[in-house]
């Protein structure tokens, strides 16, 4: 995944949900209300019910700088330690 400036973008953000296995696929170029939005589901699932998340990021080509701060901020939160990260590196 690589980082861009705001104003630079790639193609659009796309958010699939398996809500029965608890795991969110995103794709395509990251921003930060995308984050945010991305971030909102996963705390859902995990007050629906999930003991483990699965936030699979392989898909995404592009993210802005400020993006992956949002994400990181879920072990921070009451989600902490229930979520598995996938392809954020």
């Amino acid at each position: 995944m690589t980082a861009t400036h705001p104003a630079r973008t790639g193609p659009a953000l796309t958010e699939a949900v398996d809500p029965v296995a608890g795991v969110v696929r995103v794709s395509g170029h990251l921003t930060v209300q995308g984050a945010d939005l991305v971030r909102g589901t996963v705390e859902n699932l995990c007050r629906l019910g999930h003991a483990r998340v699965v936030l699979d990021l392989a898909g995404v080509q592009t993210a802005d700088d400020g993006a992956l701060p949002v994400l990181q901020a879920l072990r921070d939160s009451p989600a902490q330690g229930r979520v598995i990260l996938l392809g954020a590196g």
